[in-house]
């Protein structure tokens, strides 16, 4: 577990707000969850994380849904708890 607690957006910097920005217009949030907060304590890899995330969720050969679902199975698969809860 981390030291430092999740970085809220009031209090983040002005390249991290504009990530969590392009997040909630993305995924249609009010908020980003604690995997993207905790992420912003290192904002080159938040933004490197996100654009990955993005890209693979851009319409391709597979749409958004069953992306989802992969992902979800994957997480179940792996036992991860805190995938499963933020699905």
């Amino acid at each position: 577990m981390s030291a430092h607690g999740p970085i809220e957006y009031r209090d983040a910097a002005a390249d991290v707000r504009a990530v969590f920005d392009d997040i909630k217009r993305t995924r249609q949030v009010e908020d980003v969850n604690n995997f993207w907060k905790y992420l912003a304590h290192d904002p080159v890899t938040l933004k490197r994380t996100w654009d990955s995330v993005k890209a693979i969720m851009a319409p391709g050969a597979l749409d958004a849904v069953t992306k989802e679902m992969i992902y979800l199975a994957v997480s179940v698969t792996n036992g991860c708890a805190y995938c499963i809860a933020r699905s």
